[in-house]
Parts: structure tokens; C-alpha cells; sequence
């Protein structure tokens, strides 16, 4: 038990750190460099809480997909991350009015959590749900998702869905003096259009 909390307070002041750095770090490349490691020790603490696939998710779709993602989009931006900087004092009190009122829904939402639980209790209403280590985590989740959340999970899907359109049909814009390539033009093109055969008599060549 012992190593277990040792294990346990180390991941846990790693992420702590990593995600102030995240916001505490000028560099952007650095900032996201904070983040993949603030994902790896969240999995350890998930690892740890015995939620093996959650671990993994982690690990597989935010460090392996969205944060290599967010680390190429900042390396292929040119953006001017002073200029961008020069306004912060002057958007600071909305900033600070806006997180005043996210810190005040959380309270609401971990306040209302633990009267409705009776401090540690099962909430009010409750489903019941199959003992710990009759099912794997991965059969659990599975049947938590398609049973009682299949609607919500299909609204997340489709709200993915058009936001990946929408990345397509923003970056998919028609410039003037932009080359472009065009397979039907390529597939439609005849072998005579492309290549131009010229006879040169003997000797004249160079």
C-alpha cells in the first residue's frame, strides 16, 4: 500500500505540473509537449484505479492522435505569439469573470453530487449495476455507452462528424494562382495531349 500511494502522489504532482506548465509555458511546442505528459500520468493514476481501457484510450487517442496533432498544427502555423500576448491584460477581466462563473457551475455540480450521494453513498436513483469483478472494465463501459447513454453517444458522434466536415470545407477553399491537382483532368487526359513525339532526321540532332 505503501509504494501504491508513493506511485500515486508521484503521478499525480507530475500531471499537476504538467498541466500548469501547459498554461504556464511561452513556447507553444512546449506547451504541448507538457500536455502528452500530463495524458501519460493521468493513464498511470487511471492504471493505478485498476480502469485499464481508459488508460489506453488515453494513451491511444490524445497522446497518439490529438496532441501530435495539436504539435503540427503549432509547428506548421506562423503565428505571432507576441502579438497575440500584447492584448492579454486587457482581455484579463472577461477571462477572469468567465472562469469565476465555470469555477462557480463546478461547485454547483460536485456540491449537488455529494448531497444527492449522501457523502459516499450510491446516488438517488441509481441503476443497478452487476458486482466489481463479475465483468472486465471494457464489457462495463461498453454496456454503460449502448444501453443507457446510446443517444447521447450518437449526438457526440454526429456533433464529430460535422465538425470534421467543417475542417474539410474550410480548408478546401478555391484560390486564384494556386495549383491545384485535379484527378478526373489526370484520368481524362489521352496520350496524345501529354506526349509530343518529333522526328529528327539523322545528323541533325545535337
Amino acid at each position: 500500500m505503501i509504494l501504491q500511494a508513493l506511485v500515486f502522489y508521484l503521478f499525480a504532482c507530475i500531471a499537476v505540473a504538467s498541466g500548469v506548465m501547459v498554461i504556464a509555458a511561452r513556447n507553444p511546442v512546449h506547451s504541448v509537449l507538457f500536455l502528452i505528459l500530463a495524458f501519460f500520468n493521468s493513464a498511470g493514476l487511471f492504471v493505478l484505479m485498476g480502469a485499464e481501457f481508459l488508460a489506453m484510450l488515453l494513451v491511444v487517442v490524445y497522446v497518439g492522435a490529438v496532441a501530435v496533432l495539436f504539435l503540427f498544427v503549432v509547428m506548421m502555423l506562423d503565428i505571432d505569439f507576441i502579438r497575440l500576448r500584447e492584448g492579454f491584460m486587457r482581455y484579463l477581466p472577461v477571462g477572469a469573470m468567465v472562469g469565476l462563473v465555470l469555477l462557480a457551475e463546478l461547485t454547483v455540480v460536485v456540491g449537488g453530487h455529494f448531497l444527492a450521494t449522501g457523502f459516499g453513498g450510491a446516488p438517488a436513483g441509481a441503476l443497478p449495476g452487476p458486482a466489481v469483478g463479475e465483468i472486465t472494465n471494457t464489457e462495463a463501459i461498453g454496456r454503460l455507452i449502448y444501453t443507457d447513454y446510446v443517444y447521447i453517444f450518437q449526438a457526440a458522434g454526429l456533433v464529430l462528424l460535422v465538425a470534421m466536415v467543417g475542417a474539410i470545407v474550410l480548408t478546401a477553399r478555391r484560390r486564384e494562382g494556386v495549383k491545384r491537382q485535379r484527378v478526373a483532368d489526370q484520368n481524362a487526359r489521352r496520350p496524345e495531349d501529354s506526349v509530343e513525339v518529333v522526328k529528327i532526321p539523322t545528323g541533325s540532332g545535337v
